[in-house]
């Protein structure tokens, strides 16, 4: 259970992460062109961006809540999991960020969702038969 609650709140700060990041670059190219002449002042509004900042700090979160589940589980049964949080980026970019997302981009989100729902399947079943007991 806690493997799980850690994967959940790793998924939640990637997909949160993401979002900030996405969402502070924007405000830096809308503030600035790409013109040499403005690289200063562009990462000076960079370093001072609290959305690039919020962002980066809910990545770490992500990483190292991450790490701490490698030592509790299998690779094989994290990693499915956390790949979850492409279906949760795919909805958050089309509603926080006014995304356009194809319904064929949907289906492809779809199947990637259900490739993980087999995976993990496939690995809790795994898990019990090492331990023991019937699948």
């Amino acid at each position: 259970m806690k493997t799980l609650l850690f994967l959940a709140v790793a998924v939640v700060a990637q997909a949160a992460g993401n979002i900030c990041l996405s969402l502070g670059m924007r405000h830096l190219a809308a503030a600035f062109s790409a013109d040499s002449e403005h690289w200063g002042a562009l990462a000076l509004l960079a370093l001072t961006s609290p959305w690039l900042w919020a962002g980066a700090a809910l990545l770490a979160t992500f990483t190292l809540l991450f790490t701490l589940v490698l030592s509790w589980t299998d690779l094989s049964l994290a990693l499915p999991v956390i790949s979850v949080e492409i279906v949760v980026n795919v909805a958050l970019a089309g509603w926080l960020l006014g995304e356009s997302i194809s319904p064929l981009h949907w289906l492809g989100t779809i199947l990637v969702a259900a490739g993980v729902a087999l995976v993990v399947g496939t690995a809790q079943d795994k898990t019990s038969l090492d331990q023991g007991q019937p699948a």
